[in-house]
C-alpha cells in the first residue's frame, strides 16, 4: 500500500472519529434549544466538502502517475 493512501486513511479515521462526537454534541445541544437543529447545516457543508475532495483525490489518475515511477 503506498504510503500517501496510508496516511489519507489515518486522516479519514481519525477526521470521522471527531466528526461522530461534534455531531454527537450537536443533537444533543439542538434538543435543548429551540432552532437548534440550525447548527447542524455547518456539519453538512463540511461532510459534502470531505465527500468532494476524498473522491476528487481517489479519482484522479494524475496523482496515480507518481505511484508508477520506480524509486
Amino acid at each position: 500500500m503506498p504510503l500517501d493512501k496510508f496516511v489519507l486513511i489515518l486522516v479519514i479515521v481519525i477526521a470521522a472519529a471527531g466528526a461522530t462526537v461534534w455531531i454527537g454534541t450537536l443533537v444533543a445541544a439542538s434538543t435543548q434549544m429551540p432552532l437548534g437543529w440550525l447548527a447542524i447545516v455547518p456539519v453538512v457543508l463540511v461532510v459534502t466538502i470531505l465527500w468532494r475532495v476524498i473522491a476528487d483525490r481517489l479519482s484522479n489518475r494524475e496523482d496515480d502517475h507518481y505511484d508508477r515511477i520506480e524509486k
